[in-house]
């Protein structure tokens, strides 16, 4: 099968290609570094290890967030776009122009932030952007929800080419996702299952970017012209629907580097089978619901947008988790697999994203979420499945296209050690969160009580030891990425 092969001829990228992955890529990587040390900074002082103002925090606080999210998105697009592209055509200038926008609207709310004094968070909420009580201008929030438009409208931009490519090859998202064997035929075991992934993505993605749209210039009018109320609660769902839905997209785009790279390693074909196809249909119903969970604590939102939030975590976020984590256990299995970074990598995104999971879900229940919501609970679950399951489903990407360029798979002295490095950090560092979350630390707080830093200073170390490691891996993919392919 050709999922078997390590280098399929398929995936070689062109120099144009090869121009934008390597941007997207090497892009990612270092600002993911450089948003890392902004998170270092703020566990820093709230283990009273050093001391910076209040307001500088919330602004480092509003660039980490909005950062990370951001970044990873973008990486993850460039994870979608480099396996996608071998089943259905995609324009490389629609590649190109999202990262043009991104990076337009990154710079748009770095200034906001740096420049401007901007220190509402990336959430926005209405009406706090236009409340700077003279910390910032309305003018520093108009140029950062400007800016998240702008990179708002650069991803449905791809996802709208990649929905033409997908439609053109297979006739409609809903066969491109396996529908027509729903409920019986004969599956096609080969039917790509990047295919079905990047599917369902666009369909509960396109809806969450398009309700974040619309609430950041609702956002927009009210700033240039405050007399026009908007309705609080309605821009908080619209919000939350978006942001929820854009930050679970990184995983679900990211998940596609393990459907096409695990059974290289382990030279077991990784099949699409009916449970497979269900899950995902699942998932990409699922996820546009269940951001009313964030919401659990808002007395004006109606009953049932809370109990649909609350069944839809108990119920929706384990499908498509399931059945990958699963199918990628099914093929390690007597697999005498090669362990190499982009092998080890994968799978501990599968155990970041398995065990990331159950505080979120754990949170997501009406009657934890009142106590541990507005604790470092929720840090602590969305760095687990973000630092230790998604971001290294796109390093193992990064290190298999350097083995590419080299024709080996990459495993160096250097890279034994980063990974442990890595590993062992990023655990003490979102233990530290969860610890203290069930302590009731609470999050968001630019200053900390003495009772609370020893904690911050254990989550403190751990920050540390990633932001070691995640040097190393820049610098070595940076190079990597730039060498000339073997010949």
């Amino acid at each position: 099968m050709a999922t078997l092969t390590m280098y399929p001829a398929d995936e070689a990228l062109a120099p144009r290609a090869r121009l934008g992955f390597n941007l997207y890529m090497i892009t990612s990587i270092i600002a993911i570094l450089l948003f890392m040390l902004l998170g270092l900074t703020m566990r820093l002082n709230e283990a009273q290890w050093i001391s910076i103002p209040p307001t500088l925090f919330y602004e480092l606080l509003s660039m980490h967030g909005t950062g990370m999210v951001g970044i990873t998105s973008l990486a993850t697009t460039a994870v979608m776009w480099y396996f996608l592209r071998k089943y259905v055509t995609l324009h490389l200038w629609v590649f190109i122009a999202n990262y043009v926008l991104f990076l337009a609207g990154a710079v748009c709310i770095v200034l906001a932030i740096f420049v401007g004094g901007y220190g509402a968070l990336w959430t926005f909420l209405y009406p706090l952007p236009a409340k700077g009580m003279g910390l910032w201008s309305s003018g520093a929030s108009e140029l950062y929800v400007f800016g998240y438009i702008l990179i708002g409208f650069g991803s449905l931009l791809f996802y709208l080419d990649a929905t033409a490519g997908i439609v053109r090859r297979y006739g409609g998202l809903g066969k491109a996702m396996g529908w027509q064997w729903l409920f019986g035929g004969t599956v096609d075991p080969d039917h790509p299952k990047a295919v079905i992934a990047s599917a369902g993505v666009i369909i509960a993605n396109s809806l969450g970017i398009i309700a974040g749209e619309v609430a950041l210039f609702m956002t927009l009018v009210n700033l240039f012209y405050p007399d026009i109320v908007l309705n609080a609660l309605l821009a908080k769902n619209l919000i939350y629907w978006f942001g929820h839905m854009y930050a679970n997209a990184t995983i679900y785009m990211g998940v596609i580097a393990v459907y096409e790279l695990l059974p290289r390693y382990t030279g077991k074909p990784y099949v699409v089978s009916r449970p497979f196809i269900w899950a995902w249909l699942a998932t990409a119903l699922y996820v546009i619901v269940v951001f009313p969970h964030h919401l659990f604590m808002d007395f004006a939102q109606p009953r049932w947008v809370a109990v649909m939030g609350q069944v839809a975590s108990w119920v929706g976020g384990f499908p498509v988790f399931v059945i990958t984590v699963y199918g990628a256990l099914v093929n390690l299995y007597r697999s005498h697999i090669r362990w190499t970074m982009p092998s080890m990598l994968l799978i501990l995104a599968m155990f970041g994203w398995a065990a990331g999971v159950v505080p979120a879900i754990m949170d997501g229940t009406i009657r934890v979420n009142a106590v541990m919501h507005n604790t470092l609970w929720v840090p602590g679950h969305f760095h687990f499945y973000m630092l230790i399951g998604m971001l290294p489903m796109v390093l193992a990407l990064m290190y298999h296209e350097i083995g590419r360029l080299g024709q080996a798979p990459v495993k160096s002295a250097a890279d034994q050690v980063g990974f442990p490095l890595f590993f062992i950090g990023a655990l003490i560092f979102v233990l530290a969160f969860l610890y203290g979350g069930q302590s009731g630390v609470a999050r968001r707080m630019a200053e900390h009580w003495a009772a609370w830093t020893a904690s911050d200073g254990v989550g403190a170390l751990g920050a540390s030891l990633v932001v070691l490691a995640v040097i190393y891996f820049a610098g070595r993919i940076t190079l990597g990425l730039l060498r000339k392919p073997a010949a």
